[in-house]
């Protein structure tokens, strides 16, 4: 973690600064201003204009004489010295001037007491304060002295403004939510029957399905209070403060019961405990004991329910998920075809769309994308309606959103030359010949050879007509194929190969050693765990299980099986080489073509 530096210089140094350039300003620059409109003059220039009838008015002050003269800007103010002259009032008097001298008032002692301590000592404490707030921010955020409070935020009955209806394609986890917003509404049901509210539940799934949108429908639904906090603002830069913030939170909950308090990401702070050592962290070690006695110590009969949300439950400290605690684990897993359909349309609620647009399209193109994804879509074809001139989204517009978020924005500017167009034409088309003509394989939906942002030249989409959650072995062998296809086509038709291939190899070699390793769609290792996946919910790494002397043998096996779709997809090729030329050149005339177009061409 990285630890803010504290402030170079002590805060004396400010004040001194401070002084020094109040005392500049009194020495230098109001004097100037104060000057600004006096004119010194000498004694006998006075005399003169007194004489002659100019003097207006005349200020006796000390050893000084300010005067005014007539027909002159009366802002401009002439001053000379007193001189010894006993006749001056007389001459002033025939003149006729208005003069007079100044009395000297003094201030009483407590004015000049107030000026000359009580105020600057004011100042003074006002200008530390100031700068000490400055200091405390670049400590620790404007955090570092609020000691022990838990820096939730409070929504207040239903302040959240989502309910049940904001969220879909998570039925099973709204479910077992509803028991909880059942008992919030009348306890006494449960109570009757000495049933006892679960005081945690856990929500568990992959980034942007919606766990924190449940926890607040959850409160929205009840109508009770929602603590939200996230794990990581119970890491303080004080020992101890975490542990101190995790009782804040639990008091003020207890104060508000019946309530729900969500923590985000508690990862954070409920990773599992280290076995003593020196290595582990105190500090997180302390906050999570603190959370566990918390837990044991409040009724749950008052209604206090605890949300938590993690993309790591392997991570989390078993005494964190056991009975009575964590009681209950609730999956927010990816959503299937219908509930990205539910989605999509809760999400198009919010934009002006055309009527009639087909979801189960725009469902069916984007498997494995999560509500956060979703949303992203709906909002990607919105701004795509603005920069067109129009004020409704229409079907082209959620379709180009998937392309967009899938592989990037057209460069429209790229520079390509027509012989590299022509190998990625027949590139693309070669996975598309593989796909169409070997069966459990989904259909062709797009081909282009418009570049994106992304760093793709070119891609074949293909849209699967129904949601598949078990993959078979000939379906995934077929999928390896396809991806061969591009390099397959490139291969027999210019005899050469190119770098456009290399995401093809990543995902086909990915597959075959997943067939290898964990499904079990190998001869030689048969059913033998050989892999395992660490973090299932963000990214899927994988660890191997096995000596080296196995590891060779499961490079050798993968290697084989995508040497045979290799050889496979040249097959198809060859026996349909003049669809081949024949598509390639289309593609190149048109860029891109629909799937209904490509199999025309492809079945006549």
């Amino acid at each position: 973690m990285h630890e803010e530096k504290g402030p170079k210089k002590s805060i004396i140094y400010y004040y001194v600064i401070v002084l020094l350039i109040i005392l500049l300003i009194n020495i230098f620059i109001l004097p100037i201003i104060q000057n600004k409109n006096i004119i010194e003059v000498d004694y006998g220039t006075f005399l003169k204009q007194v004489e002659k009838g100019n003097v207006k008015k005349v200020e006796i002050d000390g050893n000084q004489i300010t005067y005014l003269v007539k027909n002159k800007d009366e802002k401009q103010i002439y001053v000379t010295g007193v001189m010894d002259d006993p006749d001056l009032v007389n001459r002033l008097y025939e003149a006729g001037v208005s003069f007079e001298r100044v009395v000297p008032k003094e201030n009483s002692p407590f004015v000049n007491f107030l000026l000359s301590w009580i105020l600057p000592m004011f100042l003074f404490i006002g200008l530390g304060q100031l700068f000490a707030r400055q200091l405390q921010k670049r400590i620790g955020g404007g955090r570092a002295m609020t000691f022990g409070k838990s820096n939730a935020k409070i929504y207040v009955k239903a302040e959240t403004g989502k309910t049940f209806e904001d969220v879909a394609g998570q039925d099973e986890a709204k479910e077992a939510l509803t028991e909880i917003v059942d008992f919030l509404h009348d306890p006494s049901k449960y109570t009757k029957i000495g049933a006892i509210l679960p005081k945690g539940v856990l929500l568990v799934g992959p980034p942007g399905t919606g766990k924190t949108l449940l926890a607040q429908a959850v409160a929205g639904e009840a109508n009770v209070p929602f603590f939200s906090i996230s794990g990581s603002e119970f890491v303080e830069m004080f020992v101890g403060m975490g542990a101190a913030k995790v009782r804040d939170l639990f008091k003020q909950a207890n104060e508000k019961a019946p309530c729900i308090v969500f923590i985000d990401e508690i990862d954070t702070i409920g990773k599992k405990r280290g076995d003593g050592n020196f290595g582990g962290n105190d500090e997180r070690e302390q906050t999570l004991n603190q959370l566990l006695t918390e837990m044991d110590g409040f009724d749950g009969r008052k209604g206090v329910v605890i949300l938590a949300a993690t993309n790591r439950p392997e991570s989390l400290d078993k005494a964190l998920l056991r009975p009575g605690r964590f009681d209950r684990r609730i999956p927010v897993e990816l959503p299937d075809l219908k509930g990205r359909e539910a989605i999509l349309r809760v999400h198009a609620k919010k934009v002006k769309t055309e009527e009639f647009l087909d979801f189960n399209v725009i469902a069916r193109s984007t498997s494995g994308a999560s509500g956060a994804d979703l949303a992203n879509i709906v909002n990607e074809a919105a701004l795509r309606a603005v920069r067109q001139g129009r004020e409704k989204v229409s079907q082209e517009d959620l379709e180009e959103s998937v392309e967009v978020v899938i592989a990037g924005y057209q460069r429209k500017g790229a520079v390509i030359s027509h012989k590299e167009k022509e190998i990625i034409a027949y590139h693309e088309i070669g996975h598309a010949i593989v796909a169409a003509k070997q069966t459990d394989s989904a259909p062709v939906h797009k081909i282009t050879i418009i570049p994106r942002t992304s760093g793709a030249l070119g891609y074949t989409m293909q849209v699967e007509q129904e949601e598949k959650t078990l993959l078979s072995k000939e379906q995934a062998f077929n999928k390896i194929a396809t991806l061969t296809g591009g390099r397959a086509a490139e291969e027999l038709i210019f005899g050469s190969y190119t770098s456009g291939a290399s995401n093809d190899i990543e995902q086909a070699t990915k597959i075959a050693r997943a067939m290898v390793t964990r499904f079990g769609m190998s001869k030689s290792f048969d059913m033998m765990a050989l892999e395992t996946v660490n973090n299932p919910y963000l990214g899927g790494d994988t660890s191997l299980l096995c000596s080296s002397e196995t590891a060779a043998k499961i490079d050798q096996e993968v290697l084989d099986i995508i040497k045979n779709a290799h050889e496979k997809a040249i097959e198809i090729l060859k026996e349909n080489q003049q669809k081949l030329y024949e598509l390639a050149h289309y593609l190149l005339e048109k860029e891109t073509i629909t799937g209904e177009e490509f199999m025309k061409i492809l079945s006549r």
